[in-house]
């Protein structure tokens, strides 16, 4: 059975923008361009409806881009419990009304008890104070923590 991997949006983005002339960025979508390629075949890769709502924003042409990109990849479903968890999450981990769908993307891997959350959010998400913290409110809740990781 492989592993699963829940894929956020960032991963998503950072995969189907054009070339950025920012090494860090850069390094960063040659990073998930390589995971992509060589990587995630080796995963059973999930995203949500929040990824979908995300990716489907903003310059169609870009939006059509990340959609095809995800075509293949398997949607869990949200539920009441996802987003009863994800309330808790914005308060214990203080993330800001606008930034709430990083808690849904937590809760969502959490529920379905995912091994890894992959995203290149590292202020909300890949964070190792976000992941200590995430550790002791789902262990409160007898939940599961993915490892929370950049790709």
């Amino acid at each position: 059975m492989k592993q699963t991997v829940y894929i956020e949006t960032s991963v998503i983005s950072y995969l189907t923008a054009k070339p950025s002339r920012d090494i860090v960025i850069a390094g960063h979508q040659q990073t998930t361009y390589e995971w992509w390629q060589n990587s995630k075949s080796k995963f059973d890769c999930y995203i949500s409806q929040f990824v979908i709502d995300e990716i489907s924003k903003g310059d169609k042409f870009a939006s059509e881009k990340r959609l095809a990109v995800i075509s293949d990849l398997n949607e869990l479903q949200v539920n009441f419990e996802i987003d009863s968890i994800s309330k808790i999450y914005l308060k214990q981990l203080n993330i800001l009304e606008k930034s709430k769908l990083d808690a849904y993307h937590l809760a969502t891997s959490v529920w379905y008890n995912v091994d890894f959350l992959m995203s290149w959010n590292c202020k909300h998400i890949a964070n190792a104070i976000v992941n200590k913290k995430l550790i002791q409110i789902n262990n409160n809740l007898g939940l599961n923590t993915p490892i929370l990781c950049t790709p």
